[in-house]
């Protein structure tokens, strides 16, 4: 499975039809948040509508809570605290961030961000599935520093070695791949400045081979 990440676009898609012909031949894009700045939601429809293959989409914090409308009557799917199957893949989403100083739109505790994932996650090892965790904030500790320090979610990074792969951003000086215990962490970058990243996970089931290229347009 090929998998197109995007995060923080913030309402700029200028850069996206670039980054796609850097990708090449994708299966399903994950859009990690901040899909507008701080609105209109309607906004987000400008992105959906550029790619014809399955969208799973999260807000960020500076998306208005009403987007989840919006995207649910999109032809995008709505993963914030709900999951989506294709084939041996189960993916999991939560969006908004944990409590920032800047009081932004969509913003909750901790327990509410990982509200229902363990319940998912647990469904999904039951069934040997493989995991992909798409996520608005990073796993505190993994992609996450700012110069005030350690910024992620806590929640979070009590799925680390359960789920195969976590897509994330909001940090966004925190650009990268981190593999720790067997999970792999992708923050593609600003998708507002060109960003992105492929993803290459291997078909096999229990190899779970996962590849990342950065991309740049």
């Amino acid at each position: 499975m090929r998998i197109f990440a995007i995060a923080d676009p913030h309402g700029n898609y200028l850069k996206i039809k670039g980054l796609m012909e850097k990708a090449g031949k994708i299966d399903v894009v994950l859009v990690a948040g901040d899909i507008t700045n701080f609105g209109p939601d309607e906004k987000a429809l400008e992105l959906f509508e550029l790619f014809d293959v399955p969208v799973l989409a999260v807000p960020g914090n500076c998306d208005k809570p009403s987007i989840l409308k919006v995207i649910d009557d999109s032809n995008a799917i709505n993963l914030h605290q709900k999951s989506y199957t294709i084939d041996d893949t189960v993916f999991i989403g939560s969006g908004g961030s944990n409590p920032t100083p800047f009081c932004t739109p969509f913003e909750l505790q901790e327990c509410d961000l990982a509200s229902g994932i363990e319940k998912m996650i647990q469904t999904a090892e039951n069934n040997n599935m493989k995991i992909v965790l798409l996520t608005h904030a990073p796993p505190y500790g993994i992609l996450d520093e700012t110069p005030s320090g350690h910024v992620g979610c806590t929640s979070f990074a009590s799925f680390i070695g359960r789920v195969q792969l976590i897509v994330c951003g909001h940090i966004h000086e925190a650009r990268g791949v981190v593999k720790t215990q067997s999970t792999v962490v992708v923050n593609p970058g600003m998708a507002s400045e060109g960003y992105g990243a492929i993803i290459e996970m291997n078909d096999d089931v229990q190899t779970k081979d996962i590849n990342v290229k950065l991309l740049h347009f």
